[in-house]
């Protein structure tokens, strides 16, 4: 999985998935734009990886944001010359337990417009530009609640339903122009904020996939990194689980 001489876009890359995601990237050659609210989270990654500077950037930007979306690629085409490979991770979960009648618009809007209508607005910028490069790879991540119900977090779990018919369409409009793009469902995944919760919560987590644990970041950085290779050069709008077992019962 070499990824020398290519340009990586990772949302939602300050901190769990997306940070390990850039990370993957990063060490498999790519020079990565990592996006997100926090700028100087983004910027400690950056001198992290790479103190000369010379394959990262950091773009604060929110992914509801047309225009900054739009920046944001921009940004990274004029700094290395083109944009190959995207990670759309950013996005939220929103209330728990709590029954539809409860949830507020508000609430609603929130989830639905940072994880779905923000991977819209992101793809909106970052396709053109890969077309433009001669073609890539995109992973939009979604979740292993992204084809099974779960109660009381029915935006959550509508929003990533609507990833997987995002990619699809999108898959299917850009076959032509060699642009590959895949989804991939995580079951619960051991980030630092993951880990924050009560032990019997993490072992309840643990339990709901048949091999018995939570996924680790390097695992799923691993099967997106893969999705974005040539070594999955025929993948292109499928919905991959990475969830341990989790959506087979």
């Amino acid at each position: 999985m070499d990824f020398d001489r290519q340009v990586a876009l990772v949302t939602g890359a300050a901190a769990g998935i997306g940070e390990q995601i850039a990370r993957r990237l990063y060490d498999g050659g790519a020079a990565v734009t990592l996006v997100g609210h926090d700028r100087a989270a983004l910027e400690r990654l950056c001198r992290e990886l790479d103190p000369a500077g010379g394959r990262t950037l950091a773009v604060e930007a929110d992914v509801r944001d047309e225009a900054a979306m739009r920046d944001a690629v921009q940004q990274a085409v004029d700094k290395f010359g083109a944009l190959h490979l995207a990670v759309n991770n950013a996005g939220l979960t929103g209330p728990h337990d709590t029954p539809l009648e409860q949830l507020s618009l508000e609430d609603w809007n929130t989830v639905i417009g940072t994880d779905l209508t923000g991977m819209f607005l992101s793809l909106k910028a970052e396709l053109p530009a890969i077309v433009a490069a001669g073609g890539g790879a995109i992973v939009n991540l979604s979740s292993g609640n992204g084809i099974v119900g779960v109660a009381g977090i029915a935006a959550y779990t509508a929003a990533k339903h609507g990833v997987l018919g995002l990619t699809r369409a999108v898959a299917l409009e850009y076959a032509d122009k060699k642009v590959r793009v895949n989804a991939i469902g995580p079951g619960y995944v051991a980030t630092p904020r993951m880990l924050e919760m009560p032990q019997d919560a993490l072992d309840a987590l643990a339990q709901a996939h048949p091999l018995g644990r939570l996924a680790t970041r390097e695992e799923v950085a691993e099967f997106a990194a893969f999705l974005l290779s040539a070594r999955a050069s025929f993948c292109t709008g499928g919905f991959y689980p990475i969830d341990g077992g989790y959506t087979a019962r």
